[in-house]
């Protein structure tokens, strides 16, 4: 009996697999990091043959782990780093360049010269995005223009472009479906999130052929089924989302104004707006949550570049810690009244800011900063940069209230000193579910619903659980006074300051 559900959680530093059981619990799973490449500042690439080699390894590993056959397996569902861009020869399969990642910013003048046009306010109004160098549709443009014969090839037919999800299923179906979902659509500049379609105009903007782009399909669908030398017989794909959806989805937050917040190498912030396309005024982005039977949900995000990332600095380029989750134990014997701010613009700041020329600083250092105060700093910024996001919401959106509750995930979420404060900066709840892997959850969800081995939505929604609560600590004074000390450090580290 076909009852298990693989979710493939492709991120953007390693790829996962998670085999979740009929009652959607985890039972297996396999994770491999991969190389990240940095060929210049701002630059950020992936090379596309280690992600797919790292993801079909997990897959194979997490079936063994559960020591479950193929045929035990009823659907695959896949979640993916969203906007990174890969452009590849449809006769080959081989990618032209690397996969140009969403932190990547070498497109940012791009975005300089079309906003100076006065073109952001037609693309926010099709796309619900501003034009950053986050999103795919300038990363594209840039692959055509800069390897040789790629614009004349893409001018001819033969490429085609995908974020990751559809490359995973360009490669899992051995090339047979060409395909994305519209979560995945609505972040790349080119899709008209209220028409549900390709926009030609966006595709003129940006220069791309509209003959690269997939099928945009409903968040549960059929998107074929696995080529059978892959796993040992051909196992139905029933479910592909972007990761921050996917999480949106495996947090149950499908009432209008239910919040998540995803830490993980960055935070990203959904606040549920139901069947309305919320328009923001705080520069914050109007997105796709989920869509149904052609039917999409829309969500108010806000996108914070840098949040796990910061603790991996503090690993890697500052050597002070050994492991991530060190960096709370080294906090706590920071001076809580140092006053040193980190705001960490490593490749730009994105929600409510977009300014992709800033860079990181530290601000209040004295002789007496040290370790402990600048992992102190590091950790209070996303407390910080989480409260940007849910005052611009709550000011775009009557229905976000002043007494949200933040549904939180991933792996900075798992840190109760840094839960902890986030609740007192934002004065809001913060709720820990009973399971952190939401991401992939939501993955598993989406297939085993489009297989009808999970149940609808208000069934999935029953089993969500909490497993702590962190609710703010009083002191409105103090927490106004740091918070207003965050934004002057913000003030100097724009690059228009």
């Amino acid at each position: 009996m076909a009852n298990y559900v693989l979710a493939i959680d492709q991120g953007t530093t390693s790829s996962r697999a998670i085999l979740f059981d009929e009652s959607h619990v985890p039972v297996a799973t396999a994770q491999q990091e991969f190389a990240q490449h940095f060929p210049q500042s701002g630059w950020v690439e992936h090379a596309p043959e280690d992600i797919w080699e790292t993801t079909l390894s997990t897959c194979r590993e997490a079936i063994a782990n559960a020591g479950a056959g193929p045929g035990s397996i009823a659907a695959i569902g896949i979640t993916n780093q969203r906007e990174t861009t890969v452009v590849w020869d449809r006769e080959t399969g081989k990618p032209l360049y690397r996969a140009i990642v969403w932190q990547d910013r070498r497109t940012a003048d791009i975005c300089t010269a079309l906003k100076e046009s006065g073109h952001e306010a037609k693309v926010t109004a099709r796309t619900g995005l501003l034009l950053d160098p986050y999103f795919s549709g300038t990363k594209i443009a840039w692959i055509l223009d800069t390897v040789d014969g790629a614009r004349a090839a893409a001018d001819a037919g033969r490429l085609a472009f995908g974020t990751i999800d559809t490359f995973l299923l360009w490669r899992l179906t051995g090339g047979k479906v060409f395909a994305t979902d519209a979560t995945n659509a609505s972040r790349t500049l080119l899709y008209d999130i209220h028409e549900g379609r390709w926009s030609a105009d966006m595709c003129d903007l940006f220069r791309v052929p509209m003959s690269m782009l997939p099928e945009v399909k409903d968040s549960a669908d059929d998107f074929g089924e696995t080529a059978r030398d892959l796993f040992g017989a051909s196992i139905p794909i029933g479910g592909v989302a972007g990761d921050q959806q996917a999480a949106t989805i495996g947090q149950a937050c499908f009432q209008p104004g239910m919040m998540k917040a995803t830490y993980g190498t960055g935070c990203f912030a959904l606040l549920n707006t139901g069947h309305t396309a919320v328009a923001s005024t705080n520069r914050l982005l109007t997105t796709i949550a989920y869509q149904f039977k052609g039917q999409p949900t829309y969500a108010l995000e806000g996108s914070i570049f840098v949040a796990g990332a910061a603790v991996q600095w503090l690993r890697d380029g500052l050597k002070f810690i050994d492991h991530a989750a060190e960096a709370a134990e080294l906090a706590e014997k920071a001076d809580e009244n140092s006053g040193v701010y980190l705001v960490p613009a490593f490749v730009g700041l994105g929600a409510p800011y977009w300014d992709a020329n800033a860079r990181g600083a530290l601000f209040g250092m004295t002789r007496a900063t040290g370790p402990a105060e600048i992992a102190r700093a590091a950790l209070e910024s996303v407390g910080y940069q989480s409260r940007d996001l849910l005052e611009a919401m709550q000011g775009d959106w009557s229905g976000a209230g002043n007494h949200t509750v933040l549904r939180v995930d991933g792996g900075m979420a798992a840190s109760d000193w840094t839960m902890q404060f986030l609740a007192d900066m934002t004065g809001a709840p913060v709720d820990r579910p009973g399971v952190l892997e939401t991401t992939a959850l939501g993955a598993a969800y989406l297939a085993g619903k489009q297989r009808h081995v999970y149940p609808d939505l208000d069934g999935f929604a029953e089993t969500w659980a909490l497993e702590q609560r962190f609710l703010p600590k009083p002191g409105t004074d103090l927490r106004e006074q740091r918070y207003a000390g965050w934004r002057d450090a913000v003030r100097r580290t724009l690059s228009t300051y």
